[in-house]
Parts: structure tokens; C-alpha cells; sequence
């Protein structure tokens, strides 16, 4: 009889999952030879975003000589009301808390990896089940506790205060501002700014924690085109937004053009005029295969229309630079006039 081989020795060797699950040949991440050994402060804290096979973002506290390591799908909590899904992942050396880069498609983990954010943290309680942590970074801060809740899931909840006390919840559903139909361009063109008509189907879009839910022109819950969800979700990571758009046909293909801002970041635009919600909209910069910030055009309705009438669309919203968001109903300050 063959004597069988001895397992290799990985008692202690807190990277050996770590290392099992990637090849240094192929991957830029780092993957070091030898065993963790304790060093630093256990002090250091990392959140990386990590546009994996669906997008989530990785907490890592030093620890003995490692990086202890959970997977967040929505990011950290900013309001103690609200608990977040935490799983346990394989510890990472140290080394990973500065990893930026593009792990490549077969690796274990492909995807993009960003810091998010970096900082310091202070123990006030650890042990197998329960970790309470105060973290020090430029964008979050604060009291946090992770729990265990069963095998590899734990949650984790914010302590203290929300991050922003004057922050507000995305509506559930909000019914779209809908323009008054006019023969003509107004007079005073200065005062308005001026967009296409797509002729596409109403749809807003209410983005949270990277995942993308959307509600049509009489505010009911509906599905997104395939894959449009995930990747809007993805492109504005933690960031909360509700957008106002509509989905159109262009080139032959599906695109939701994106033509107003109404929530961003915990708080409401509806009151904001006009202007300004488009300039903070483009001020996202979101563009991508399958959605595009439709243009505007302060004080020039005339050419606009000529170009609607030259690209066969339907015609032109003319919109008061001034005017607040009125959901639910037609109104005089958003106008819409043939090609």
C-alpha cells in the first residue's frame, strides 16, 4: 500500500485560504510567501469598492498581522436605523489595505478594486461573535458594531447618530412632472432651457447602495431593461439619487436618457430650481452603454428645434430655468413643442 502523502501544515498560517484561492502569476494582487506575522498597531482600516461579479464593497481591519475581512453589499450603514448584510471573507495580508487595481476575468474575484476609503479605527470590544470598532476616515466616521448572525453572515450596524441627521430616505414612488403641450417656442427664451423629446417611455430611476429599482410614469414599480439596473447602480456606488428620464430608442438600441435630478445624497431637490438640479446632474457625469445624461440648452429653443426636426424626433421641452419639480401633474413651466 502507497502511504499517503502528509497534509501540508497550515496550523497558524491565517493567508493560507488567502493565498490557496489566487495565483501570483496572474493576479496583481499581493500574495506574500511566508505566514502573517503580527505587526503594526492593529489600527489601519480599509473600505474598498469592488465591482466584482456584482458590486459590493470589502471592510478590512488590521488584526494580528492581517487584514480581517468582510463583504458588504450596500456599504456601510450612515443611519442607525438600518442594518447591513456583513460576510465573512478570507483574511488578506496587510499589504491589500493600498491594493488598487484590475483583477483579471478567471481570477478568483475579477473585477475592479478601488479604495473607497482608508483611515484608523479603535477597538472596544473583538471576539468570534462580536466586533465594535470607532472608525477615522475622510468619509465615514463613527461607532460601528458587526455581529455574527449564522456561519459565514454577520451584520453590521452604525452606533451613533446618523452621519447626516437632516438626510431623508428616497421616496418609494414619486409620479413624473409631465410639460403642457404648446404650438410654439416661448418668447422669452432666455428665461427657459431647452432639452429633446425623446419620444420614449417614462421611467425614474431610485439608486441606492449600488442596486437600482424603477417606477413609471404613474409611479407603479417596474423592471428595467436587462442589465441596466446593476450597471446604473454600480456607476453611482453609495451614492442615493433619484433620476427622471425616459427610456428611448437610439441607434437601434435601448437607452434611458437621464434628464433630472430630484434626490441626491439624502436630500430632496424638488424645491431646486431647474438649473441648478441639471447642473448637479451633469455634474455626475453619468454616461454609459446603456443611459445617457440628455443635453440642455439655455436660451436657444430655435436651433433646438431645428435640430429635433433634422434628427426626426419628436420636438423640444422647453423647461423654466427657475421652476421648482411639481410631481404628479402637467404644469405651465415645463413646455412641450412639436417638430
Amino acid at each position: 500500500m502507497t502511504p499517503k502523502k502528509p497534509k501540508k501544515e497550515t496550523r497558524g498560517d491565517r493567508l493560507a485560504e488567502y493565498r490557496g484561492k489566487r495565483d501570483a502569476r496572474r493576479t496583481p494582487e499581493p500574495v506574500p510567501a511566508e505566514k502573517a506575522v503580527p505587526h503594526g498597531d492593529d489600527d489601519t482600516f480599509v473600505v474598498q469598492e469592488h465591482h466584482a461579479t456584482s458590486l459590493h464593497w470589502d471592510l478590512r481591519l488590521e488584526r494580528d498581522g492581517v487584514l480581517v475581512s468582510w463583504a458588504v453589499p450596500k456599504g456601510l450603514p450612515w443611519n442607525p436605523d438600518a442594518n447591513h448584510l456583513a460576510v465573512r471573507t478570507e483574511d488578506h495580508p496587510l499589504e491589500y489595505a493600498t491594493f488598487e487595481g484590475e483583477i483579471p476575468h478567471g481570477e478568483y474575484g475579477a473585477g475592479k478594486m478601488t479604495i473607497w476609503d482608508r483611515g484608523t479605527y479603535e477597538t472596544e470590544k473583538w471576539s468570534e461573535r462580536e466586533v465594535k470598532i470607532v472608525i477615522h476616515g475622510s468619509r465615514v466616521s463613527g461607532r460601528y458594531v458587526l455581529f455574527k448572525t449564522r456561519g459565514k453572515n454577520w451584520m453590521i450596524h452604525r452606533m451613533d447618530p446618523p452621519a447626516d441627521p437632516d438626510a431623508e430616505p428616497l421616496p418609494e414612488s414619486l409620479r413624473p412632472m409631465r410639460p403642457v403641450e404648446k404650438a410654439r417656442l416661448p418668447r422669452d427664451q432666455e428665461a427657459w432651457g431647452f432639452e429633446f423629446a425623446w419620444g420614449g417611455r417614462r421611467m425614474a430611476a431610485y439608486v441606492e447602495g449600488g442596486r437600482t429599482r424603477f417606477t413609471d410614469g404613474r409611479g407603479r414599480a417596474v423592471d428595467g431593461p436587462g442589465g441596466l439596473g446593476p450597471r446604473l447602480g454600480a456607476e453611482l456606488g453609495v451614492r442615493p439619487a433619484l433620476l427622471d428620464g425616459e427610456l428611448a430608442v437610439l441607434d437601434g438600441r435601448e437607452t434611458y436618457m437621464i434628464y433630472d435630478l430630484l434626490h441626491l445624497d439624502g436630500h430632496p431637490l424638488l424645491d431646486v430650481p431647474y438649473r441648478e438640479r441639471r447642473e448637479r446632474l451633469d455634474g455626475l457625469d453619468l454616461s454609459g452603454p446603456l443611459w445617457q445624461t440628455s443635453p440642455w440648452f439655455p436660451g436657444d429653443g430655435g436651433a433646438v428645434l431645428d435640430a429635433a426636426r433634422d434628427q426626426g424626433l419628436p420636438g423640444v421641452v422647453a423647461k423654466r430655468l427657475d421652476s421648482p419639480y411639481e410631481p404628479g401633474g402637467e404644469s405651465g413651466a415645463w413646455r412641450l413643442v412639436p417638430s
